[in-house]
């Protein structure tokens, strides 16, 4: 794999001339922050040798470079879920390729179901933490000691340091924001009533199919991580309602912009 890993950046580095080291990784409906950015170049995923391409609605599918609010980022338009059938090696081969790269920071955002019952919809979470109930896990195999530990220190998975900051700038912009736990599931099904309570019963907050993998290689490569999830819809236990992947669109887009103030803001103290 680190071969392959290093194939892709011999095609990426010629093309930017940015020395990104935060890198962002949109979820379903927040495609609005490449808007913001000032684009230096996009390159489409299915042209980077190795790279998966995202099959999911709502997903760019690209590896954007740019600045925003002045400070040199990477984002990854679409991302790739377990669910499609990829590996969980190919789910977080962005992750690697990036870290060769030079980033040094990840941001991820995600929609998630919300099951604390203090949540709405359009919330925003930061993510203090995750279980993952996905059944696997991309460090299985044989370790590469050029990538990172064989047996991996989890005991600050998202960084208390990026925390601060995130809810110090929210409290600036007179943003309500929460925190919580972040169950990582390989979906495609939404949850059933059950598996929302027994979730929340372990201690979850928030449940969804992305981030953990990403998470786990990101501080495999010894990278910060920050995560947040804007909550577009319930499992409260009890009030459990029929949802859609539209619906998840819909109100990840509505609280789209305030996620982008959020991310736009806390850049340049990062």
């Amino acid at each position: 794999m680190y071969e392959k890993i290093k194939e892709s950046v011999s095609f990426l580095k010629p093309q930017y001339h940015t020395h990104p080291k935060i890198a962002i990784i949109l979820g379903s409906g927040l495609g609005g922050l490449v808007d913001h950015l000032d684009i230096e170049v996009e390159i489409p995923y299915a042209e980077i040798p190795h790279f998966p391409v995202s099959t999911v609605k709502g997903h760019r599918g690209s590896l954007v470079f740019g600045k925003m609010n002045g400070v040199d980022i990477v984002v990854l338009s679409g991302r790739f879920h377990y669910y499609e059938g990829y590996t969980m090696k190919e789910v977080t081969y962005p992750i690697q390729v990036l870290k060769e790269m030079g980033v040094e920071i990840l941001i991820l955002s995600n929609a998630a179901g919300g099951m604390n019952p203090s949540f709405k919809v359009g919330d925003i979470m930061i993510i203090k933490d995750h279980i993952n109930m996905m059944g696997d896990n991309p460090l299985l195999g044989p370790n590469d000691d050029r990538m990172g530990v064989r047996f991996l220190d989890m005991s600050e998975p998202y960084s208390k340091r990026i925390q601060k900051i995130a809810f110090e700038t929210g409290q600036t912009l007179q943003l309500h924001l929460q925190q919580g736990v972040y169950v990582g599931v390989s979906g495609p099904c939404f949850e059933t009533p059950a598996e929302y309570k027994a979730f929340y019963i372990l201690g979850g907050d928030a449940v969804g199919m992305s981030t953990v993998p990403e998470a786990i290689v990101a501080r495999h490569r010894k990278m910060e991580v920050f995560a947040l999830s804007v909550i577009t819809d319930l499992g409260v236990v009890g009030q459990v309602e029929k949802v859609s992947h539209e619906e998840v669109l819909i109100a990840a887009k509505e609280a789209g912009p305030r996620m982008v103030d959020l991310v736009y803001n806390m850049l340049p103290q990062l």
